[in-house]
């Protein structure tokens, strides 16, 4: 094993040429040689964490056992060792020590990230599916198939209540990052002197209450989406390692001076004014630009009013079910209603009011309430809309839903299914508005 002949050794002291150094390199003095003390202990030495030096300078590691030889009279006269060349087996141990330090690293992130998921799901998300078919929203759609297969960063801009998360969250689920988790974080909600923590993770330490080390947004999203709402709500100390993080794909844990990698997509969303708190000295210029490289602005409600029928249907049977009522009938003035209002709260405001007006329905078919002043007709920024009959709200979207259905009313892609509505039904709303179906070149 060490590539020595035996009269190259004979008469010359072992210690010094084949064993004088520790598995690390350190000086190992001849006194503290387990081959030796059997020597003059008389006793059994196993060791296994040892090296030994070959003829050519390399050394390998060595498992050996030195017993005494003891003498019925003459009582300890010499030793017998035995050697091993262990070093394949030392590799195996060091590939399975650092194969067990990855599995408890990924363990401990599939912890954070379960804890984080199961945070999600208890959360009341307030929108499950972007609904309409106004040319609004048909182009903001468009825009996010264009951007969800890349890994651009998107700046989405609306009013509140337009449901920002819901398109990051179809901008996630369009890309290649969706096996992967979309990691939310609302900046507006977080006290400030726990956002860099909550973005970044921390050491244990590292600040009064860090009991234990965390990871941070960013550390889970890695290989999948971070959705910033309200990233305009950031401090100025936090904007700074944001921009570092988008422009180099690194950061440091709070307390820790370990610089952390990660492979994250961002996706940002606020209703302030960015460029008005940029010049008021609220957000960093050079981080505004980092992240309005696809800006997607969200249309209030108020300017996709063809889409409010769709919207109400949904809600009015989502709550509905929730409450286990069916509201069947809204009525035309009810419709009118809820069409003419400017809900500046947006789809959120809708969604509540319709959840209330379902909750104070007695019977089967909707109502408005006095005491729900929300509901009440306000200003219209279209002026065509008073003048507007349910009945051409109503066929506007029958068409609609047809066209995309190719006309087909019955069947589980038809129109009716889709508008929850039995076929026959349907077939007599639609020769009541004179719907028909036009005819090839016609």
């Amino acid at each position: 094993m060490l590539g020595w002949e035996p009269e190259e050794l004979l008469g010359k002291p072992q210690h010094a040429v084949i064993h004088h150094t520790h598995a690390d390199g350190g000086a190992y003095a001849r006194e503290n040689c387990p081959i030796y003390a059997a020597f003059s202990d008389g006793a059994v030495h196993r060791v296994d964490d040892e090296v030994f030096w070959r003829k050519d300078g390399t050394s390998f590691a060595v498992e050996y056992v030195s017993t005494p030889i003891l003498h019925p009279e003459d009582g300890l006269v010499g030793a017998v060792v035995t050697f091993r060349d262990i070093t394949e087996r030392k590799a195996a141990e060091v590939a399975l020590q650092s194969a067990m330090t990855e599995l408890a690293a990924l363990k401990d992130r599939l912890a954070e990230e379960n804890i984080y998921l199961r945070e999600e799901i208890n959360l009341n998300h307030r929108f499950e599916e972007i609904v309409g078919d106004s040319p609004r929203l048909q182009k903001v759609l468009h825009k996010i198939e264009q951007v969800a297969p890349t890994p651009t960063t998107v700046l989405i801009l609306g009013e509140t209540g337009t449901g920002k998360e819901l398109f990051a969250r179809a901008i996630h689920d369009l890309s290649n990052r969706k096996h992967r988790a979309l990691v939310k974080v609302n900046c507006a909600a977080l006290p400030a002197g726990i956002v860099e923590s909550e973005l970044f993770g921390h050491e244990k330490g590292a600040f009064t209450g860090a009991v234990g080390k965390r990871a941070g947004r960013f550390a889970l999203a890695d290989g999948g989406t971070i959705f910033l709402d309200e990233v305009g709500d950031l401090p100025m100390d936090v904007q700074a390692k944001l921009l570092r993080v988008l422009q180099e794909g690194e950061f440091e844990p709070v307390g820790s001076e370990k610089t952390m990698k990660v492979d994250v997509r961002v996706i940002a969303a606020t209703n302030r004014d960015l460029e008005g708190a940029i010049r008021s000295g609220d957000f960093r210029t050079d981080l505004y630009y980092r992240l309005a490289v696809f800006p997607v602005s969200v249309p209030p409600l108020r300017e996709r009013r063809e889409d409010i029928p769709e919207l109400v249907e949904l809600f009015v049977s989502r709550f509905g079910k929730s409450i286990g009522k069916q509201v069947t009938t809204i009525p035309r003035e009810v419709m009118v209603a809820l069409q003419g209002h400017t809900w500046p709260g947006n789809i959120r405001e809708l969604q509540n009011v319709v959840e209330r007006l379902v909750i104070l329905t007695p019977d089967d078919t909707l109502r408005l309430d006095d005491t729900l002043e929300g509901v009440r007709p306000g200003p219209v920024v279209d002026g065509s809309l008073e003048s507007e009959a349910l009945e051409d709200v109503e066929r506007e979207h029958i068409l609609g839903v047809l066209g995309r259905v190719d006309w087909r009313v019955a069947g589980a892609d038809g129109a009716a299914g889709r508008l929850k509505m039995n076929p026959s039904t349907l077939r007599s709303r639609m020769a009541k508005l004179g719907i028909e179906r036009p005819r090839p070149g016609g």
